[in-house]
């Protein structure tokens, strides 16, 4: 069974990705339908997405704004022996505030929910329920996919609210407190202050392992609150994911793994970061790359995303050495070093890093000096390591 009539795009995959793309559409192309599908019944996940102040520039800020549920002028990383302020603004989005934008957004009748698609085609989709969406372009949004046509590591956390029994006094975030006994690799506690007696906590792991332990890392969890003094309880929102950590693989198989012919966006296009697994702020860019495009057509839209995925993918040679160096060069236990040298660089630099835009002056500043690693592990593992 066909859909009546063909719409100008549908977006398969209601994440952050497909969610901006579709967003960027509406605003800036009011006059194309755009038909957004999701496996899920709701938008995003459950998620909480954070980006700093440079991740997204100022006129493009309005893509997020409406999406940003918590903000502060600064945060803080910790380490043993060493403890910063970064006087760089932070913000928080939940996937409820992407749910809620998109119905205001999109018609009714453009947002699928609840309904899985089971094969895309550069014109269509098909639905688990047997209707066929007919569309001029699609864009494959769902996420990861398979992967294993590259070299990875992880970042796996496991995040829950924290309702404190009196308020906790802590005013910004602490984005990296490294000071907790390491575990599984580099470990780093991450918490957001979402009130005068909440929180967010986040026990994170940059680990070889993709596998999570959810019932041991919620009572990390709680042993790190109650360590801080912020006596209480997880209570209400949690949630648990696994980034990719990229050190090297090939781009072409990645591409071709899946629906072969249709473009992609988000994590399934290759659009994240290669050292941290973000992709924030290039769902951004890509949502309102798509939304200036002249030519919505599948194959257009096919080309356009795969030469963008490939100039990304080279871009990204400097974080994917350094994903090499920080997992098959430095010891599990002793990642944190690699780290901790890092943030005692200049702030501008590392909000140029996390964006994923690092001049080269930057990678100099980053790589010169006494490394945090042995020098002749690091020459193995960048030896061995694949494009």
């Amino acid at each position: 069974m066909k859909s009546a009539q063909p719409v100008d795009l549908a977006i398969v995959g209601a994440g952050l990705a497909g969610g901006l793309i579709a967003l960027a559409l509406r605003a800036r192309r009011p006059d194309l339908r755009t038909v957004l599908i999701e496996e899920a019944r709701y938008s995003g996940g459950n998620q909480l997405w954070s980006c700093f102040a440079h991740d997204v520039p100022a006129e493009s800020r309005w893509l997020i704004e409406p999406l940003i549920v918590h903000g502060w002028g600064g945060h803080e990383v910790r380490f043993p022996g060493q403890q910063r302020r970064i006087d760089s603004g932070y913000a928080t989005l939940t996937s409820e505030r992407l749910g809620i934008r998109l119905h205001r957004a999109m018609p009714e009748g453009d947002l699928l929910f609840d309904q899985a698609a089971t094969a895309l085609a550069p014109h269509a989709v098909t639905l688990a329920d047997g209707r066929t969406i007919e569309a001029r372009g699609v864009i494959d949004a769902r996420g990861p996919g398979d992967m294993s046509a590259l070299t990875l590591g992880y970042q796996k956390f496991v995040g829950a609210s924290w309702v404190c029994d009196r308020p906790h006094g802590l005013c910004e975030p602490i984005i990296m407190d490294a000071t907790v006994p390491q575990h599984d690799g580099y470990r780093f506690v991450y918490t957001l202050p979402l009130s005068p007696t909440e929180l967010f906590i986040e026990d994170t792991y940059y680990a070889d392992d993709p596998g999570l332990d959810e019932p041991l890392l919620s009572a990390r969890i709680s042993e790190y609150a109650w360590a801080q003094g912020w006596d209480g309880e997880a209570r209400g929102h949690s949630e648990t994911g696994v980034l990719p950590v990229c050190m090297g693989g090939d781009f072409e198989r990645y591409w071709d793994a899946q629906a072969p012919g249709v473009a992609k966006a988000g994590l399934r296009g290759g659009f994240f970061h290669a050292l941290t697994g973000y992709s924030l702020p290039d769902a951004v860019r890509t949502a309102l790359a798509i939304a200036a495009m002249d030519d919505l057509s599948g194959p257009a839209l096919h080309a356009a995303l795969r030469a963008r995925a490939r100039a990304h993918w080279r871009g990204q040679g400097f974080y994917r050495m350094l994903s090499t160096l920080l997992f098959r060069a430095a010891d599990p236990d002793e990642r944190w070093r690699v780290l901790a040298r890092f943030y005692r660089l200049d702030p501008a630099l590392i909000g140029r890093f996390y964006a994923g835009q690092s001049t080269f002056t930057d990678k100099m500043r980053i790589m010169i000096g006494k490394p945090p690693v042995p020098v002749s592990r690091a020459i193995q593992a960048l030896g061995a390591a694949k494009p």
